[in-house]
């Protein structure tokens, strides 16, 4: 999912520790991938972990309320599901 290299115009700048640098550069020798990339893409992953759980998703106010009354009803039991209760358990044997 790495964009075209013409795609890439703008540059990062960072101050890292010499401890940071040698750590970073020895994984991504490790990883067999470049330096650059290594980093470029660990940033990116961990960007979307993060903002994984921030997604905002608009729903109109009829369909809210609608997703609420479905959420609040009471729980159907199929009676398939009812009836494999109803069996004795094979590790109860």
């Amino acid at each position: 999912m790495t964009p075209a290299a013409d795609t890439r115009n703008l540059r990062w700048n960072l101050r890292v520790a010499e401890s940071e640098n040698d750590l970073v550069r020895e994984a991504a020798e490790l990883s067999g991938e470049g330096f650059t990339g290594f980093v470029r893409e660990a940033a990116v992953e961990e960007a979307k972990r993060v903002l994984a759980d921030r997604q905002v998703f608009p729903v109109a106010d009829s369909d809210w309320v609608r997703f609420n009354d479905l959420l609040e009803r009471p729980a159907r039991v199929p009676d398939g599901l009812r009836e494999l209760f109803a069996k004795p358990s094979v590790f109860d044997e």
